[in-house]
């Protein structure tokens, strides 16, 4: 899968669903994590975690929206139910992209609403829990931009693999596409001494 994904979220309070969401980040090969206005320290605070994502996983932690950064052309997706929000099936995922959760009893504050590239919404009823949202969103990224078979139409897996991979044409620099050109041999280093 090209590209990499961040997860984060903003003003959590319970340190377990930070861990939860931080191993369930790391088995899915998001590239960082972040916390926007944590209630607790997380620096000082024993994440629930057996997987060791606390060791491979980089985690930035942000005081505040303003404070908030992410790598250039990284787009922002907030994961939040709102009237606007595109349903999670209907997605198309960034191939750089950094999803954030809001807190376990509220929503995401307007400011970091406002910053979102995109807003999301996991098809449902009311909200879940902030780990399992954030499985959901991963596992729905890995789908769909990860290279599977297609469905079968009848019930079961597929009788076939995914297709292979298709290449470009041979991307060349422009000194090596003048000697071609010119019918010139790329010159071999002189590695004997004088």
């Amino acid at each position: 899968m090209r590209g990499y994904f961040g997860i984060g979220v903003e003003r959590i309070s319970k340190p377990g669903n930070v861990g939860n969401l931080m191993r369930t980040a790391h088995a899915f090969g998001a590239s960082f994590f972040f916390a926007i206005d944590p209630e607790p320290d997380l620096r000082e605070t024993k994440l629930v975690d057996t997987s060791g994502a606390t060791l491979h996983l980089p985690l930035y932690i942000h005081e505040r929206v303003a404070d908030f950064t992410l790598p250039k052309d990284c787009m922002l997706v907030g994961v939040e139910l709102t009237d606007d929000a595109v349903e999670l099936p209907s997605f198309r995922h960034p191939s750089r992209a950094a999803y954030v959760l809001g807190p376990e009893r509220d929503s995401l504050s307007p400011a970091l609403l406002a910053r979102c590239d995109h807003v999301v919404k996991i098809p449902m009823s009311f909200c879940i829990n902030v780990g399992v949202a954030g499985a959901l969103v991963m596992y729905d990224r890995m789908i769909s931009l990860g290279r599977f078979a297609e469905r079968p139409v009848r019930p079961g897996g597929p009788l076939e693999g995914p297709a292979q991979h298709k290449h470009g044409k041979q991307i060349m620099r422009k000194e090596d596409r003048r000697r071609r050109i010119r019918g010139e041999q790329k010159p071999v280093p002189d590695d004997s001494e004088e």
